[in-house]
Order: C-alpha cells, then structure tokens, then sequence
C-alpha cells in the first residue's frame, strides 16, 4: 500500500511502483492513495489529491476536517486489507499521521518512509518520534542513515528518485516549433508551485517580476506548466499577464519545457532539483503565510532552502525567502541570467556537481527503492 499526499510524491510512488514491477513481474498488487502518475502504473487511489495538497497554516487550518477525514480512510483501509507493508510518501504532515495511526491500531503492519522530511535540517527530535512509528526508512541521501541509526530507525540509501527523470527531460525545441516560439525568442519556464497556497502567496510576486522582466528583455515568452488540480486557479491568476504566456499541462510538455526555457523562475520544491538535472538556469522564490514563517524561524538548522543549495553548502542558485521574494531581487537575478554568460556557466558546473552528489550514473534510485523494499516485506 502507498500513501502520498500531493504530485511531487505522486511521481516518486509511480516511479517506485515501475521499479518493483520491474523486479517482481505479475506478484505485487498495489492500493493506497496517489495521483495521476500513480494510477498509470496501475494504482486505483482510494480519493483524489486535492484535499490533501495544501500548505501553510492559513490553508491547512480550514482543511483539517477533511484531511482528517482522508487519514481515517487511508488508516481504516490498512487495517482492513493488512497489506505486506505500507509506504507513505514525502507529505509528513499529512502521511506520517497515516503511519502513526496504522501503527496505533496495528503494531504488526509495516510501515516505510520514502522521502523522509529533512529532520536534520529542522526539528531533529522529531527523528526520536519516526523510531516509534517507521519500521524503515528509504534514505535519499547517503548521511541520512547514520541519522536516522543515532535515534534508533533503521534506514537504507537508495538515491534521490529525481535522478530518473533527467531523462525525460527533452523536446524542447518541438514544443518551442508547436507553439510558435521561435528559436531565438528568449523563453523563461515560470514554476510557481503546485500547491493552491503557493499559486495564491507566489504567483503574484512572479507575475510583478515578470512585468519587470518584460520592460528589461525585448520579447520575452513565459512557459508556464501546471498540474490538473491547480490548472484553473492557475489561468485565472495568469489573465492579462504581462508577457507572451504558454499553459502548458502533462509531464511531457512539463519537461519540454524545462528543456526549452533559457531559464526558470520557481518556487522552491522538487522542481528546483528537476530544473538542476535540466541545467536550465534560475532563480528561486518562495513565501508562505506571515504566521507560518515567523514559527518556522525557531526550527530551521540550515542557511538555505533550495536543494542544491543545501547539499553544495553554497548559494550556486539565487535564492529569496519570504520578505527577500520581491519582484526587484527575483527580477534582477533573473536577467543576470539572460544577460551575463558567466553567471549562466557558473550554475551549470554547479548543477553538474549536485548530480554526482544525488547519485548520477549509478543504478536507478527508484530500483534501489524497490529492492530495498522486496528484501524487507521478504519478497
């Protein structure tokens, strides 16, 4: 059974269920809870993402009924089914209340953490807390073992899964020809989040800076992907935007655009790793409500909040939190990068450095995740 609570986790559970099909052809049955990519690997999910896809106390408050809900669904159906284990996905808020739960009513369900939250970056007593309700945890990177080890949760390195989709990442220049954007137009992917706080805290930051964008570099295009359930608030936010603007929905066109973009503007998140896979420039900026920052300044341990920027220990990527993600500071480091070669080439060493950090060229992370798993269950 998996469980995961919003797209990024979506796409690492489809790329986990194609590695154990891969290992153990026609003997695993799926269930849980997932998304789009999820059920084309075959998941029937037992409700939609939607509810559970929120962030920020202003917009998790409100919800709490039904994310309480969906817990005791995804809970009551463990228990029901007793599946060989249960693997609960990235979402700590959401998913490690379904972990807990289970191991509540029962103790002998297994349960996994794939994506565990990054603990030794902030609240690592919460660490202490996973040991009493995760029999495993699947590691994305290698110093999180001895982590999770010092407070008694066993764990194993198998790799960051956004690894695999480098390879995905093509057919820019298609959909440049399919949607009229000539090769020279200089084009910029705009990721604002998947999330409904995100395109309400973020996109209108970005859509200023674009304004900024558009007076300082002569034709400017925007590429824009989204993902189904944010797709309509997205359009709406987007009306009368202030440069040649292309919506875009579909994983396909979601990395032909990374592939196409000469940079990307995004929220911080999953996407950011994506973009440094691509080796498409860009800068990050991220804000959330006014009450969930100013708790969230007692709990952070690191100085950065972009991925690559954490692992190389250095801000390679221009990043700008909360009062810092103006539109002057995202649109100056965004025409750095259309205007300044070196500035350009600077990232692109860099992101190639965070690639051999999160393991490229070894064996893919998502059959490492699966094998891990098959020896685990005893498969």
């Amino acid at each position: 059974m998996l469980v995961c609570g919003e797209p990024s986790g979506d796409a690492l559970g489809a790329q986990l269920m194609a590695g154990l099909k891969q290992l153990a052809p026609g003997r695993i049955r799926f269930s849980g809870v997932g998304g789009l990519a999820m059920a084309r690997e075959g998941l029937e999910s037992l409700y939609p993402l939607d509810t559970t896809a929120v962030m920020g106390l202003r917009e998790v408050v409100p919800a709490i009924p039904a994310i309480l809900r969906r817990v005791k669904q995804a809970v009551d159906f463990a228990v029901q089914t007793r599946p060989d284990a249960v693997v609960v996905i990235d979402s700590p808020d959401f998913t490690h209340r379904v972990a807990r739960a289970i191991k509540k009513r029962d103790p002998t369900i297994r349960t996994v953490d794939y994506v565990a939250p990054q603990v030794w970056a902030s609240r690592a007593y919460r660490a202490k807390a996973m040991a009493g309700y995760f029999d495993l945890v699947l590691a994305l990177f290698p110093f999180e073992v001895a982590f999770f080890q010092k407070y008694g949760l066993k764990a194993a390195f198998v790799g960051h899964p956004v690894i695999e989709r480098a390879a995905k990442i093509q057919g820019g220049a298609a959909l440049r020809a399919r949607l009229g954007i000539a090769a020279e137009t200089p084009l910029l992917a705009l990721l604002p989040g998947s999330r409904t706080s995100e395109i309400r805290f973020i996109l209108p930051v970005f859509r200023e800076t674009m304004a900024r964008l558009a007076k300082e570099i002569p034709g400017l295009v925007t590429v824009l992907p989204t993902v189904p359930h944010v797709a309509a608030k997205v359009r709406a936010a987007t009306a009368d935007w202030p440069t040649a603007l292309h919506i875009v929905e579909g994983e396909a066109d979601r990395y032909a655009a990374f592939d196409a973009a000469d940079a990307a503007l995004a929220a911080s998140g999953t996407v950011t790793a994506e973009l440094a896979l691509a080796h498409t420039p860009m800068a990050v900026g991220y804000k959330v409500g006014g009450l969930t920052f100013f708790l969230s300044k007692f709990l952070m341990t690191v100085t950065h909040i972009t991925l690559i920027n954490i692992l190389l220990g250095r801000e390679a990527v221009p990043e700008f939190l909360q009062s810092r993600a103006t539109p002057q500071n995202l649109a100056a480091a965004v025409a750095r990068l259309f205007q300044d070669p070196a500035a350009r080439a600077a990232q692109i060493e860099a992101m190639k450095d965070f690639g051999r950090l999160l393991g490229e060229g070894d064996e893919a992370p998502s059959l490492r995740a699966a094998r891990v798993l098959l020896e685990f269950v005893g498969t």
